[in-house]
C-alpha cells in the first residue's frame, strides 16, 4: 500500500517531524490539530470556544486538501487541558460535524504544545 503525505497552507504548518496527515489506501490519518492560525503559526487569540472553532477549521482544511470533509470523519480524538471545557467544545463539534458522528475520545491531559487548551486528531475514510 502506498503512502501519500497530505499538505495544505490553509492548515498551520507542522510545527515538529510529522506531516499534516497521511493517505493509506482510503484512509487519511489526521495529526492532532491546535489552535494556530495557518497565516501567523500563532495561537489565535480568545477563550475555549474561539480555539476549538479555529482547530475544527483547521481540520477542515486539511480533510479537503485530502479530497474528503468533516462529514467523512470516522474517529476523532480530542484532547483538553480542562475537562470542564468538555461542554463547549460539544458544542463547537456540533457546529462542524453532523450525525452521524464519528467515534470519539475525550482525555484531560496535563499540556498541549505552544500552551494550547484543545487540540484534536482524527481520521478520515475516502470514499
Amino acid at each position: 500500500m502506498s503512502r501519500q503525505i497530505i499538505r495544505t497552507d490553509k492548515a498551520p504548518k507542522a510545527i515538529g517531524p510529522y506531516s499534516q496527515a497521511v493517505r493509506a489506501g482510503d484512509t487519511v490519518y489526521l495529526s492532532g490539530q491546535i489552535p494556530l492560525d495557518p497565516a501567523t503559526g500563532e495561537l489565535v487569540a480568545g477563550d475555549i470556544t474561539v480555539q476549538t472553532q479555529r482547530v475544527f477549521e483547521n481540520l477542515r482544511a486539511v480533510c479537503e486538501a485530502a479530497g474528503g470533509s468533516l462529514s467523512k470523519l470516522v474517529r476523532v480524538g480530542i484532547y483538553l487541558t480542562d475537562l470542564g471545557n468538555f461542554a463547549a467544545v460539544n458544542a463547537v463539534m456540533a457546529e462542524f460535524c453532523k450525525e452521524p458522528y464519528p467515534a470519539r475520545s475525550t482525555v484531560e491531559v496535563s499540556g498541549l504544545p505552544r500552551g494550547a487548551e484543545v487540540e484534536i486528531d482524527a481520521v478520515l475514510v475516502l470514499d
